[in-house]
C-alpha cells in the first residue's frame, strides 16, 4: 500500500516533470482514494479503460493521455462530464504523464520502443530531448525493417520517401511527432519513425532523402506506461495490470 500523494511525488521526480512545457497537466488529474493497493495502466483514459479498471478493482489509473488539454473546451459537458463523473463516483484516482513519459531515458515511450525494435540507442535530440536516435546491429533493406516493425507492433505501417534504401541509423519519437522529421534530417539518419503522418510529411521525406515510417500512435505508445507500471509495482509492492484498449490509429 502507498498513499496517492507519496506515489505522485515519486513519479513527478522520477520523470522530471518540471523540465517540460506540456500541453496538459502532468501528475494527479483526478483525486480518488487516499491509499493505493492496486493500479491499472493504459495509453488513453477513455471510458472503456475506466470501466475495465473498475472491473479490475483498481484504486488508480495511470495513463499517457489524460484530460484537460490546452485549447480544449473547458466546460465539463458531454464526454468529459461522463468520464469525470465515473471517476468521482467510483473514487478512482487518475494520474497522467505526457511528454515526461515520452522522454524518460529508461522507462519512456521512446526508450521502450527502441528496445522493442532492437535499436541500439545513441542519444536524444530536439526540444527537451524528445527525439531518440540509434543504430541497427547490422544494416537492413528498408522493406525488411518495415516488416520487422509490423511484426513487433502487430500493425500495418505507412512508409513514405525513398523506398529502395538500406537502413542503419534511425531516429524515432512516438505518437503524433511527425513534425520532428526536421530534427531527424539534421541528425543524418536513414529513416525516422513516429506514430502518425501528415500530408506534408510525404514531401519532406522525398525531398530530404530520409524515409518516414508511420507505425501507429497507440501502437508506438503502449510500452512506456507498462514499463513505468512495472517499476512502480516492484518499488511499492503494488498489484499492477496493464489494460490495452485496442485502437487502429
Amino acid at each position: 500500500m502507498v498513499k496517492i500523494n507519496e506515489l505522485t511525488r515519486y513519479i513527478d521526480q522520477l520523470l522530471q516533470v518540471e523540465r517540460f512545457k506540456d500541453y496538459c497537466p502532468n501528475g494527479l488529474q483526478v483525486e480518488g482514494k487516499i491509499e493505493i493497493h492496486k493500479f491499472a495502466t493504459g495509453v488513453t483514459a477513455s471510458m472503456a479503460l475506466l470501466e475495465a479498471a473498475l472491473e479490475a478493482e483498481a484504486d488508480l489509473i495511470l495513463v499517457h493521455h489524460g484530460y484537460f488539454w490546452r485549447g480544449e473546451d473547458a466546460r465539463v459537458v458531454g464526454i468529459k462530464r461522463q468520464r469525470l463523473a465515473f471517476l468521482l463516483k467510483n473514487n478512482i484516482n487518475l494520474l497522467a504523464y505526457h511528454l515526461p513519459l515520452d522522454a524518460h531515458p529508461e522507462l519512456g515511450n521512446n526508450a521502450q520502443l527502441g528496445k522493442i525494435l532492437g535499436i541500439t540507442p545513441i542519444g536524444f535530440a530536439g526540444e527537451s530531448n524528445i527525439v531518440a536516435y540509434g543504430t541497427l546491429e547490422k544494416p537492413l533493406p528498408l522493406t525488411d525493417f518495415v516488416q520487422h516493425i509490423e511484426k513487433a507492433l502487430q500493425r500495418k505501417a505507412i512508409v513514405v520517401g525513398p523506398q529502395k534504401k538500406t537502413v542503419q541509423k534511425v531516429a524515432w519519437c512516438t505518437g503524433a511527432a511527425q513534425g520532428y522529421i526536421h530534427t531527424a534530417i539534421e541528425l543524418g539518419v536513414d529513416i525516422y519513425i513516429s506514430g502518425e503522418i501528415s500530408e506534408q510529411t510525404n514531401h519532406e521525406a522525398l525531398e530530404s532523402g530520409v524515409s518516414y515510417i508511420s507505425a501507429g500512435h497507440h501502437a508506438t505508445e503502449r510500452y512506456g506506461v507498462q514499463a513505468l507500471g512495472e517499476h512502480l509495482s516492484q518499488k511499492f509492492n503494488l498489484s499492477h495490470q496493464f489494460i490495452d484498449i485496442k485502437n487502429p490509429v
